[in-house]
């Protein structure tokens, strides 16, 4: 929907539902134009105290829930792990120790500690950024780094290493044996893995030159000799298009080509790691060579790829990072819609029951809903960050979910995580600051587009909306809409279709109870 259509709609949708005071006249003046004659809606609204139904569409039809799928995963993973839970980073020495030589190896044992340390401020808290830097290279993000370091927890290790070993004659190594390596779809980086280091990315932040002609300044983040960057990024005039493209010639070699307007903030890509575990092996000898450590291991791959101890074999511990709590975590998850912590967060949950898998966990989950008066059978997930082809859920158990979570011991971690409608995450910009819902809405964000080819378009599977707010007469209402399968115009229009869910927020608002 072209944005001079868009403000039209809404001028339609003014005029419509100024005719009654009804919340489903409000509503449907909405949801029924003829821009989404192809499309179809689900829809459910209920006061949070009572649970009686306020407004209801295909309330029992499944739908595609998009990223609102990270809410069943996040709930999932408080109710099982606990808001406190903390993950445990650990190097183990193998060798004897003699005048602060290490006549043998370190080991780093990987956790699955999903910041390991790479969001946290100089405060100590756990930042994020409302466009997150793993969306950097969708071409529809402002994507921003935080202010913090990546490699916090391995500088941590690192110089607890330094107290005791000065030199190190044998192997660095990364044991990521916790659960299997695998793969998941969506956006952003992909690998699973029991080890992340600022993600398992490197970033690119591409600061335009003073003036048009001047070349580009491109430099990665973390700062690291492990990869090889080619860059040659030039600045055009001020205003001019932004084109940076990154091609991949071998594992950890990259070129990045482009043009960059001046007088612009600097530009955010990334290039994503395919072996995580030997990405945390060469920025830990990095940080054990900073702090003084002489390491004789080459820093790309190890001599050996059998060299991990067995399963049995106790060795002495010389250094250990503690995580932030894991409702730190969800909180990023949520509020930025994370995909790769959400798809790993099943896997924790079924390594807790003995299933490292993401099947596993999703098998947990449903006996949670269970435990929570939900039918699992109204649910369906094949991951959980949504978007995979198995994913649908109805209406009313989205909002089942919200009302079983209010009363849940995780409670207020679960909807403090949520981004707030105008204020922060994937909600920041999805209502004027003018609008009398700002501020007073909280919920997770869902967004699914698939290229029709044959149509030459793309297409909306799914724009999604799910959380609570508060009307004008001061009631708590929990909500839960989608809408799904709309032909697009071009790719940005997704994004005009979230302000058209932030509209039905004002209409909720304005006409509910």
């Amino acid at each position: 929907m072209p944005a001079f259509r868009l403000a039209l709609a809404f001028v339609l949708f003014a005029a419509v539902a100024g005719r009654g005071d009804g919340i489903a006249e409000s509503i449907e003046a909405i949801t029924s134009v003829p821009e989404y004659k192809a499309a179809r809606w689900g829809i459910v609204v209920a006061d949070a105290e009572t649970g009686k139904t306020v407004y209801a569409l295909n309330a029992d039809k499944f739908v595609l829930p998009a990223s609102v799928t990270k809410v069943f995963t996040c709930a999932t993973a408080l109710a099982e792990l606990g808001p406190d839970f903390q993950f445990t980073t650990p190097v183990y020495r193998r060798g004897e120790v003699k005048d602060k030589v290490l006549e043998g190896d370190l080991i780093l044992v990987g956790s699955c500690d999903l910041t390991f340390g790479g969001r946290r401020g100089k405060d100590g808290k756990t930042l994020f950024a409302n466009y997150d830097h793993t969306y950097a290279n969708s071409g529809l993000m402002k994507s921003q780094v935080t202010d913090s370091d990546p490699l916090y927890a391995l500088n941590e290790l690192a110089h607890q290493v330094a107290a005791t070993i000065k030199e190190v004659r044998g192997e660095v190594l990364v044991d990521d044996r916790l659960f299997a390596k695998t793969r998941s779809s969506g956006s952003g980086p992909d690998v699973v893995s029991p080890i992340l280091v600022n993600d398992n990315v490197v970033d690119i932040i591409v600061t335009p030159g003073s003036q048009a002609g001047d070349p580009a300044t491109v430099r990665l983040r973390p700062d690291t000799g492990f990869v090889q960057m080619d860059a040659d990024v030039r600045t055009v005039e001020k205003g001019g298009p932004v084109t940076i493209t990154i091609e991949s010639s071998s594992p950890g070699q990259f070129s990045v080509r482009g043009r960059v307007p001046a007088k612009s903030d600097p530009f955010v890509r990334i290039y994503a790691i395919e072996e995580p575990a030997l990405w945390a092996r060469g920025l830990f000898i990095e940080a054990l060579r900073r702090q003084g450590v002489k390491v004789t291991a080459s820093l790309y791959r190890p001599r050996r790829l059998d060299m991990l101890p067995g399963r049995d074999e106790r060795l002495p511990r010389i250094a250990e990072y503690q995580s932030e709590p894991l409702a730190e975590v969800i909180k990023v998850t949520l509020k930025v819609s994370h995909n790769l912590y959400a798809r790993t967060l099943p896997v924790l949950v079924g390594l807790k029951i003995g299933s490292p898998s993401a099947e596993g966990g999703l098998r947990r989950q449903a006996k949670l809903l269970r435990g929570f008066g939900i039918d699992p059978e109204s649910v369906s997930f094949a991951g959980g960050a949504g978007g995979a082809q198995a994913d649908s859920v109805t209406p009313r158990a989205t909002v089942s979910l919200w009302r079983a979570m209010a009363k849940h011991p995780t409670g207020k971690d679960y909807f403090s995580a949520l981004p707030i409608l105008g204020v922060d995450g994937t909600l920041a910009e999805s209502v004027d600051k003018e609008s009398p819902v700002r501020g007073k809405v909280r919920a997770k964000t869902g967004t699914l587009v698939w290229y029709d080819a044959q149509n030459d378009r793309p297409l909306l599977r799914s724009k999604a909306l799910a959380g609570d707010l508060e009307t004008a007469k001061g009631t708590k209402l929990y909500f839960a809409m989608f809408l799904n399968d709309m032909p697009l115009s071009n790719f940005a229009a997704a994004a005009e279709q979230g302000k058209v869910l932030g509209k039905l927020c004002e209409v909720i608002h304005k006409h509910g109870p």
